[in-house]
């Protein structure tokens, strides 16, 4: 070959055998999450009514992933990939057979179902700790951002199918939704099990410091890189305001007179946005500079909270938000990629729990900030307000020079160096 010659593009992640084993798999067991996760508060709401008891089980499952999140990440880095990905399920397994079990017997005691759905989030934050260290082993680096929209779009679609699907099942037999979500984790372990080549890590001869210690060190590295610092900052705020408009767009389309086949509506509309935005995603990433992208992204989405407040029917609401949908998930699939590929692989797991712990850290403020906003300024108040608070956030990606990395494609990056960690003192002979 020539040098100047041009080298064959890869082969479509299609035909990639270990690529489709894990996706198909992620796929059922994603579409089974959104199926217990809907049947969840239907149990607890049809058993005793309160809506309270249903938001302890829903934040139980939510604790325990991120209790669990950064230990995963080290783990990843420290023993079999592979072995996290299959014994994760295994256990979320058990865990929504449990729920099946119990419910079946008529035990819906708030306390039990709390258990099962905590053990899940706990399997499922050390099993997640795998999965970006684990892509990158499977996927060439030039198809990162394809993976990545594809991921994204998955999750969607898998929510679009599996909510509604969970309420069938559940007006079946109210076991059923759990019970299915079982054989989807089993699916899961199947398609880890499945996977041919060595997703690491690789061993090294060095000696190895603790789990908490290899936890501090993906810390560490975070603030050591002003991009990574950067990501993890404004994701964890961006997060958090995304939370509270979830809560806002439901009292909008009850302040403009839906009702709750309104608000499944708007969702609905609102994820096939995000199915379409995954699919741009990495066509506008391989067409523009991911700056653009990132920075048209935000501002739609701050634009989308604006317009919402304003438009006078609830379907027009959906509308919009599936126009915002269209502009951010494009943003995440950018951030999402030049994060994995400037990933040592041997700090990928630690720093990949780091970026979700702190993306996911300050989730929980989101709905207290909807709730105080809506009761003090009303549903559009509270819509522009959150406009307003996304502003700063729109305005940082012009001003930081933490991004000055997105000038270049991601595929012609080079990792970003390990962080040197201090040697203790040996005395000399």
């Amino acid at each position: 070959m020539s040098e100047n010659a041009v080298p064959p593009p890869a082969a479509s992640l299609w035909r990639n055998r270990d690529y489709m084993s894990w996706w198909t798999s992620e796929t059922v067991s994603a579409v089974g999450t959104s199926m217990s996760t809907i049947a969840f508060p239907l149990v607890v709401l049809y058993a005793d009514g309160s809506a309270a008891h249903a938001g302890v089980i829903a934040a139980t499952g939510m604790v325990g992933l991120l209790l669990t999140t950064l230990w995963g990440g080290a783990l990843a880095d420290r023993v079999s990939r592979k072995a996290l990905m299959l014994v994760g399920p295994l256990v979320q397994a058990l865990a929504m057979a449990a729920a099946a079990l119990l419910i079946h017997g008529h035990h819906t005691n708030v306390a039990l179902l709390a258990a099962t759905a905590g053990v899940g989030g706990l399997a499922a934050g050390v099993a997640k700790g795998a999965t970006t260290p684990a892509l990158r082993r499977i996927v060439p680096k030039e198809q990162l951002s394809q993976a990545t929209g594809q991921e994204l779009g998955r999750d969607m679609v898998a929510e679009l199918i599996g909510a509604p699907l969970g309420g069938v099942l559940f007006s079946v037999a109210r076991w059923f939704p759990f019970a299915a979500d079982a054989v989807s984790f089993l699916v899961a372990a199947v398609g880890a099990a499945s996977i041919r080549r060595p997703l690491g890590p690789d061993r090294g001869d060095e000696e190895r410091a603790g789990v908490l210690a290899d936890i501090r060190e993906g810390f560490r590295y975070v603030r050591s890189q002003p991009f990574l610092r950067f990501v993890v900052v404004w994701a964890s705020l961006l997060n958090m305001l995304a939370q509270a408009f979830v809560l806002v767009f439901i009292a909008l389309v009850r302040h403009r007179g839906g009702g709750p086949v309104a608000v499944g509506t708007v969702n609905s509309i609102a994820l096939i946005g995000g199915v379409a935005g995954s699919v741009l995603g990495p066509l506008l990433q391989s067409r523009l500079r991911a700056t653009t992208v990132l920075r048209a992204g935000i501002w739609g989405f701050a634009a989308s909270f604006a317009v919402v407040a304003v438009v006078p029917s609830w379907w027009e609401i959906g509308v919009v938000l599936a126009f915002a949908m269209v502009a951010v998930v494009p943003l995440n699939v950018v951030v999402e990629t030049y994060v994995v590929r400037l990933v040592p692989d041997a700090l990928s797991g630690r720093v990949a729990a780091v970026n979700r712990f702190g993306a996911q850290g300050l989730a929980w403020i989101g709905p207290l900030l909807a709730g105080g906003l809506a009761s003090g300024l009303g549903a559009p108040g509270a819509a522009l307000a959150l406009a307003g608070l996304t502003v700063p956030l729109a305005l940082a990606v012009h001003l930081t020079r933490a991004l000055g990395v997105l000038d270049r494609p991601a595929e012609e990056l080079d990792e970003l160096p390990e962080l040197l960690v201090e040697q203790p003192l040996v005395p000399s002979e």
